[in-house]
Protein backbone atom coordinates (compact mmCIF):
# COMPACT_ATOMS: atom_id res chain seq x y z
CA UNK A 1 0.00 0.00 0.00
CA UNK A 2 1.60 3.26 -1.30
CA UNK A 3 1.94 6.08 2.08
CA UNK A 4 -0.35 8.40 1.25
CA UNK A 5 1.46 12.17 1.36
CA UNK A 6 4.83 13.33 -0.04
CA UNK A 7 8.03 11.80 2.27
CA UNK A 8 10.05 14.62 3.94
CA UNK A 9 13.54 13.01 3.88
CA UNK A 10 16.75 15.25 5.13
CA UNK A 11 20.48 14.83 3.96
CA UNK A 12 22.97 15.99 5.96
CA UNK A 13 26.25 17.74 4.79
CA UNK A 14 28.46 13.74 5.43
CA UNK A 15 25.95 12.89 2.51
CA UNK A 16 28.06 14.94 0.11
CA UNK A 17 31.44 14.42 0.31
CA UNK A 18 32.01 15.18 -3.61
CA UNK A 19 29.96 16.41 -6.55
CA UNK A 20 29.30 13.04 -7.60
CA UNK A 21 27.79 11.97 -4.44
CA UNK A 22 24.92 14.50 -5.45
CA UNK A 23 24.06 12.10 -8.38
CA UNK A 24 24.16 8.92 -6.41
CA UNK A 25 21.75 10.32 -4.12
CA UNK A 26 19.47 11.81 -7.05
CA UNK A 27 19.39 7.68 -8.22
CA UNK A 28 18.64 6.48 -5.12
CA UNK A 29 15.65 9.57 -4.71
CA UNK A 30 14.80 8.40 -8.23
CA UNK A 31 14.26 4.26 -7.29
CA UNK A 32 11.92 5.37 -4.35
CA UNK A 33 9.88 7.86 -6.82
CA UNK A 34 9.32 4.58 -8.86
CA UNK A 35 9.01 2.79 -5.55
CA UNK A 36 6.45 4.51 -3.55
CA UNK A 37 4.71 6.70 -6.28
CA UNK A 38 4.39 9.86 -4.29
CA UNK A 39 6.17 13.08 -4.17
CA UNK A 40 9.50 13.92 -1.79
CA UNK A 41 10.26 17.42 0.24
CA UNK A 42 14.35 17.08 0.43
CA UNK A 43 16.02 19.15 2.74
CA UNK A 44 19.59 19.40 2.66
CA UNK A 45 22.85 20.92 4.15
CA UNK A 46 26.21 22.37 2.50
CA UNK A 47 28.91 20.15 1.31
CA UNK A 48 31.67 19.25 4.27
CA UNK A 49 33.93 22.51 4.65
CA UNK A 50 31.82 24.84 2.60
CA UNK A 51 30.11 26.62 5.76
CA UNK A 52 33.59 27.54 7.17
CA UNK A 53 35.48 28.69 4.00
CA UNK A 54 32.68 31.27 3.54
CA UNK A 55 33.47 32.01 6.96
CA UNK A 56 36.68 32.55 6.81
CA UNK A 57 35.96 35.04 3.36
CA UNK A 58 33.85 36.78 5.82
CA UNK A 59 36.08 37.62 8.54
CA UNK A 60 38.79 38.48 6.19
CA UNK A 61 36.69 40.98 5.03
CA UNK A 62 35.41 41.94 8.65
CA UNK A 63 36.78 40.35 11.65
CA UNK A 64 33.60 41.97 13.70
CA UNK A 65 30.85 41.07 10.70
CA UNK A 66 27.41 42.07 11.76
CA UNK A 67 24.71 38.88 12.79
CA UNK A 68 22.68 39.86 9.30
CA UNK A 69 26.03 39.64 7.53
CA UNK A 70 26.51 35.80 8.64
CA UNK A 71 23.49 34.78 8.44
CA UNK A 72 22.76 36.43 4.72
CA UNK A 73 26.50 34.58 3.56
CA UNK A 74 26.54 31.53 5.12
CA UNK A 75 23.62 30.14 4.63
CA UNK A 76 24.20 30.41 0.88
CA UNK A 77 26.21 27.22 1.05
CA UNK A 78 23.39 24.91 1.61
CA UNK A 79 21.93 26.91 -0.95
CA UNK A 80 24.76 25.64 -3.22
CA UNK A 81 24.18 21.86 -1.95
CA UNK A 82 20.00 22.47 -2.76
CA UNK A 83 20.59 23.24 -6.29
CA UNK A 84 23.30 20.73 -6.98
CA UNK A 85 21.30 18.17 -5.97
CA UNK A 86 18.45 19.59 -8.39
CA UNK A 87 20.40 19.49 -10.94
CA UNK A 88 21.43 16.01 -10.43
CA UNK A 89 17.45 14.85 -10.55
CA UNK A 90 17.02 17.40 -13.61
CA UNK A 91 19.87 15.55 -15.02
CA UNK A 92 18.17 11.93 -14.78
CA UNK A 93 14.63 13.58 -15.93
CA UNK A 94 12.77 14.12 -12.72
CA UNK A 95 11.19 17.47 -11.98
CA UNK A 96 12.88 18.91 -9.46
CA UNK A 97 12.92 22.71 -7.97
CA UNK A 98 14.33 24.53 -5.11
CA UNK A 99 12.50 26.38 -2.29
CA UNK A 100 15.10 29.06 -0.16
CA UNK A 101 14.08 30.52 3.09
CA UNK A 102 12.43 33.52 1.33
CA UNK A 103 10.47 30.87 -0.74
CA UNK A 104 9.67 27.64 1.84
CA UNK A 105 7.43 29.79 4.32
CA UNK A 106 9.35 29.34 7.68
CA UNK A 107 9.14 32.70 10.01
CA UNK A 108 11.51 33.28 12.49
CA UNK A 109 11.73 36.33 15.32
CA UNK A 110 14.23 38.97 14.07
CA UNK A 111 17.24 37.51 15.33
CA UNK A 112 19.77 36.94 12.29
CA UNK A 113 21.50 34.09 14.36
CA UNK A 114 19.75 30.94 15.97
CA UNK A 115 16.11 32.85 15.14
CA UNK A 116 13.88 30.95 16.39
CA UNK A 117 11.16 29.41 14.59
CA UNK A 118 7.33 31.70 14.71
CA UNK A 119 5.61 30.72 11.76
CA UNK A 120 4.94 27.43 9.60
CA UNK A 121 2.85 28.38 5.88
CA UNK A 122 2.34 25.58 4.21
CA UNK A 123 0.95 27.00 0.97
CA UNK A 124 4.31 27.72 -0.65
CA UNK A 125 5.88 23.71 -0.40
CA UNK A 126 2.19 22.18 -1.68
CA UNK A 127 1.78 24.50 -4.33
CA UNK A 128 5.71 23.53 -5.37
CA UNK A 129 4.53 19.30 -4.79
CA UNK A 130 1.50 20.43 -7.39
CA UNK A 131 4.09 20.91 -10.04
CA UNK A 132 7.26 18.69 -9.12
CA UNK A 133 8.34 14.92 -7.61
CA UNK A 134 10.82 16.63 -6.06
CA UNK A 135 11.07 19.44 -3.76
CA UNK A 136 14.69 20.43 -2.61
CA UNK A 137 15.19 22.73 0.48
CA UNK A 138 18.22 24.44 1.62
CA UNK A 139 18.48 23.48 5.56
CA UNK A 140 18.82 26.41 8.44
CA UNK A 141 17.01 29.23 6.56
CA UNK A 142 14.13 31.16 7.50
CA UNK A 143 13.24 35.08 7.08
CA UNK A 144 12.45 37.31 9.46
CA UNK A 145 8.84 39.29 9.11
CA UNK A 146 10.78 42.11 7.47
CA UNK A 147 11.64 39.27 4.46
CA UNK A 148 15.55 39.20 5.77
CA UNK A 149 17.51 36.37 5.64
CA UNK A 150 17.85 34.66 9.09
CA UNK A 151 19.85 31.47 10.47
CA UNK A 152 17.94 28.66 12.49
CA UNK A 153 21.58 27.60 14.28
CA UNK A 154 23.96 25.17 13.39
CA UNK A 155 22.67 21.43 12.94
CA UNK A 156 19.72 23.27 11.92
CA UNK A 157 18.69 21.58 8.81
CA UNK A 158 16.80 18.85 11.29
CA UNK A 159 14.87 22.12 12.43
CA UNK A 160 13.93 22.83 8.68
CA UNK A 161 13.24 19.12 7.65
CA UNK A 162 10.55 18.77 10.73
CA UNK A 163 9.22 22.09 9.73
CA UNK A 164 8.71 20.49 6.29
CA UNK A 165 7.14 17.56 7.90
CA UNK A 166 4.32 20.01 10.01
CA UNK A 167 3.69 21.93 7.37
CA UNK A 168 3.13 18.87 4.98
CA UNK A 169 0.80 17.09 7.45
CA UNK A 170 3.86 14.35 7.21
CA UNK A 171 3.81 11.88 10.39
CA UNK A 172 7.28 11.15 10.03
CA UNK A 173 10.55 12.40 8.94
CA UNK A 174 13.53 10.93 8.28
CA UNK A 175 16.72 12.00 9.49
CA UNK A 176 19.77 10.80 6.91
CA UNK A 177 23.65 10.77 8.19
CA UNK A 178 26.64 9.32 8.25
CA UNK A 179 26.28 7.14 11.16
CA UNK A 180 22.40 5.42 11.65
CA UNK A 181 21.08 6.59 14.93
CA UNK A 182 21.78 8.00 18.75
CA UNK A 183 24.64 6.30 20.23
CA UNK A 184 25.25 5.94 23.58
CA UNK A 185 27.83 7.96 23.36
CA UNK A 186 30.26 9.97 20.05
CA UNK A 187 30.85 6.74 18.45
CA UNK A 188 33.78 8.61 16.11
CA UNK A 189 35.72 9.32 19.92
CA UNK A 190 34.69 6.59 22.31
CA UNK A 191 34.60 3.07 22.40
CA UNK A 192 32.07 0.51 22.49
CA UNK A 193 29.05 2.62 22.39
CA UNK A 194 25.77 1.17 21.68
CA UNK A 195 23.03 2.16 19.14
CA UNK A 196 19.79 3.24 20.79
CA UNK A 197 16.98 1.76 19.09
CA UNK A 198 13.85 3.75 20.65
CA UNK A 199 14.18 7.02 22.11
CA UNK A 200 11.94 9.30 23.40
CA UNK A 201 11.15 13.20 22.66
CA UNK A 202 12.41 14.08 26.12
CA UNK A 203 15.79 12.05 26.33
CA UNK A 204 16.70 13.28 22.44
CA UNK A 205 16.43 16.88 23.76
CA UNK A 206 18.07 16.31 26.80
CA UNK A 207 21.02 14.94 24.74
CA UNK A 208 20.92 17.81 22.14
CA UNK A 209 20.69 20.64 24.33
CA UNK A 210 24.18 19.17 26.18
CA UNK A 211 25.77 18.85 22.86
CA UNK A 212 25.28 15.69 21.22
CA UNK A 213 25.81 16.24 18.03
CA UNK A 214 22.59 14.30 16.98
CA UNK A 215 19.39 16.29 16.40
CA UNK A 216 18.51 19.86 16.99
CA UNK A 217 16.85 20.39 19.73
CA UNK A 218 14.61 22.58 18.80
CA UNK A 219 13.81 19.75 15.96
CA UNK A 220 12.59 17.66 18.08
CA UNK A 221 10.09 19.94 20.60
CA UNK A 222 8.64 20.82 17.47
CA UNK A 223 8.68 16.91 16.21
CA UNK A 224 7.40 16.29 19.96
CA UNK A 225 4.68 19.13 19.71
CA UNK A 226 3.35 17.82 16.27
CA UNK A 227 3.57 13.90 16.60
CA UNK A 228 5.84 13.85 14.22
CA UNK A 229 8.05 10.63 14.18
CA UNK A 230 12.03 11.25 13.82
CA UNK A 231 13.48 8.41 12.15
CA UNK A 232 17.38 8.36 11.87
CA UNK A 233 19.00 6.23 8.83
CA UNK A 234 22.38 5.86 7.53
CA UNK A 235 22.75 8.29 4.40
CA UNK A 236 24.09 5.41 2.19
CA UNK A 237 22.65 2.43 0.53
CA UNK A 238 20.72 0.42 1.98
CA UNK A 239 19.60 3.38 4.34
CA UNK A 240 19.19 1.68 7.31
CA UNK A 241 17.41 2.79 9.76
CA UNK A 242 18.91 2.76 13.66
CA UNK A 243 17.02 5.28 16.13
CA UNK A 244 13.30 6.42 16.18
CA UNK A 245 12.70 9.24 18.35
CA UNK A 246 8.85 9.30 19.33
CA UNK A 247 6.90 8.90 22.61
CA UNK A 248 8.00 6.36 24.03
CA UNK A 249 11.44 5.19 24.58
CA UNK A 250 14.01 2.40 26.46
CA UNK A 251 17.37 3.66 28.47
CA UNK A 252 19.00 6.73 27.21
CA UNK A 253 22.43 6.47 29.42
CA UNK A 254 24.74 8.01 27.74
CA UNK A 255 27.99 10.00 27.85
CA UNK A 256 27.64 13.39 25.57
CA UNK A 257 31.37 14.65 24.30
CA UNK A 258 31.13 17.93 21.72
CA UNK A 259 35.08 19.27 21.59
CA UNK A 260 33.21 22.53 20.68
CA UNK A 261 31.73 23.08 23.91
CA UNK A 262 33.89 25.03 26.19
CA UNK A 263 33.27 25.96 29.88
CA UNK A 264 33.58 29.45 30.89
CA UNK A 265 34.74 30.99 34.40
CA UNK A 266 33.78 34.00 35.26
CA UNK A 267 34.69 36.87 38.12
CA UNK A 268 31.60 35.88 40.55
CA UNK A 269 28.45 33.70 40.42
CA UNK A 270 26.52 36.77 39.86
CA UNK A 271 28.29 37.47 36.50
CA UNK A 272 27.93 33.83 35.48
CA UNK A 273 24.14 34.09 35.62
CA UNK A 274 24.40 37.05 33.50
CA UNK A 275 26.57 35.63 31.27
CA UNK A 276 24.28 32.23 31.23
CA UNK A 277 21.43 34.33 30.91
CA UNK A 278 23.02 36.66 27.72
CA UNK A 279 23.89 33.35 25.90
CA UNK A 280 20.41 31.90 26.27
CA UNK A 281 18.94 34.76 24.89
CA UNK A 282 20.58 34.74 21.85
CA UNK A 283 19.84 31.08 21.49
CA UNK A 284 22.59 29.17 22.44
CA UNK A 285 22.06 26.50 24.67
CA UNK A 286 24.45 26.42 27.48
CA UNK A 287 24.55 24.82 31.14
CA UNK A 288 24.82 26.94 34.35
CA UNK A 289 27.27 25.00 36.60
CA UNK A 290 26.55 24.50 40.17
CA UNK A 291 29.81 24.44 41.38
CA UNK A 292 31.32 28.15 40.99
CA UNK A 293 30.57 30.88 38.80
CA UNK A 294 30.57 28.70 35.84
CA UNK A 295 28.77 28.09 32.27
CA UNK A 296 29.20 25.52 29.83
CA UNK A 297 28.37 27.10 26.11
CA UNK A 298 27.21 24.50 24.38
CA UNK A 299 28.71 23.58 20.66
CA UNK A 300 30.58 26.08 18.43
CA UNK A 301 29.91 28.33 15.21
CA UNK A 302 29.44 31.55 18.33
CA UNK A 303 31.88 34.32 18.39
CA UNK A 304 31.69 34.36 22.18
CA UNK A 305 33.83 37.37 23.22
CA UNK A 306 31.62 39.43 20.84
CA UNK A 307 28.37 37.65 22.16
CA UNK A 308 29.59 39.10 25.94
CA UNK A 309 31.04 42.22 24.58
CA UNK A 310 27.00 42.99 23.76
CA UNK A 311 25.63 42.25 26.68
CA UNK A 312 28.49 43.98 28.82
CA UNK A 313 30.38 41.11 30.01
CA UNK A 314 33.44 41.48 30.21
CA UNK A 315 34.95 37.71 28.51
CA UNK A 316 34.83 34.53 31.07
CA UNK A 317 38.08 32.53 30.98
CA UNK A 318 38.27 29.51 29.03
CA UNK A 319 39.25 26.76 31.61
CA UNK A 320 38.18 23.71 29.85
CA UNK A 321 35.60 20.94 27.90
CA UNK A 322 32.43 20.20 29.57
CA UNK A 323 31.71 15.95 29.51
CA UNK A 324 28.15 15.62 30.31
CA UNK A 325 27.02 12.27 31.73
CA UNK A 326 23.05 11.21 31.00
CA UNK A 327 22.04 9.02 33.39
CA UNK A 328 18.36 7.75 35.02
CA UNK A 329 17.64 10.88 34.09
CA UNK A 330 20.11 13.05 35.70
CA UNK A 331 22.91 15.19 33.78
CA UNK A 332 26.16 15.49 35.46
CA UNK A 333 28.49 17.87 34.44
CA UNK A 334 32.56 17.38 34.23
CA UNK A 335 35.12 19.70 33.31
CA UNK A 336 38.19 18.39 31.05
CA UNK A 337 41.06 20.92 30.87
CA UNK A 338 41.71 19.67 27.22
CA UNK A 339 40.30 17.66 23.83
CA UNK A 340 42.61 14.34 24.86
CA UNK A 341 41.76 15.37 28.77
CA UNK A 342 37.80 14.86 26.90
CA UNK A 343 37.77 11.77 25.00
CA UNK A 344 39.92 9.91 27.86
CA UNK A 345 37.07 11.48 30.59
CA UNK A 346 34.40 10.47 28.13
CA UNK A 347 35.56 6.87 27.78
CA UNK A 348 36.28 6.53 31.28
CA UNK A 349 32.31 7.64 32.12
CA UNK A 350 30.68 5.42 28.94
CA UNK A 351 33.04 2.54 30.54
CA UNK A 352 31.02 2.94 33.78
CA UNK A 353 27.28 3.48 32.50
CA UNK A 354 24.53 0.69 33.43
CA UNK A 355 24.80 -1.88 31.35
CA UNK A 356 21.25 -2.50 30.72
CA UNK A 357 20.77 -2.98 27.17
CA UNK A 358 17.32 -2.56 25.10
CA UNK A 359 16.23 -5.65 23.75
CA UNK A 360 17.67 -6.18 19.60
CA UNK A 361 15.08 -5.38 16.79
CA UNK A 362 14.71 -6.66 13.98
CA UNK A 363 16.36 -3.72 11.41
CA UNK A 364 14.19 -3.25 8.93
CA UNK A 365 14.18 -3.34 5.11
CA UNK A 366 14.89 0.02 3.28
CA UNK A 367 14.32 -1.63 -0.08
CA UNK A 368 18.06 0.14 -0.50
CA UNK A 369 16.41 3.65 -1.54
CA UNK A 370 15.84 6.20 0.99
Amino acid sequence: MTPAGPAVLKFGGSSFGSPAAYGELARALADRLEAEERPLAVVVSAMPGETERLRERLYEVDPQPADERVAGLLTLADTVSAQLLAAALHRLGRRATVLSGHQVGLTTDGTFMWARLEHIDPAPLRHALTGHEVVVVPGGQAVDDRGRPTWLGKNSSDLSAVAVAVALGADRCEIHSDVEGIHSSDPNQVAGTRLLRQVSYAAAAAMSSHGAKVLHRRAVALAQQHGVAIVCRHNRAPFTTGTVIGPVGGPADAVVLNLRSTVLEYPGRRVADRAHEAFRSEGVDTVRLADGPRVAVIGGYLDQAECQRRHGLVPGRVVGIPVIEVSGGRSTVHVAADEDAAVRLAQKLHDNLPTHLEPLLTRPSSGGHP
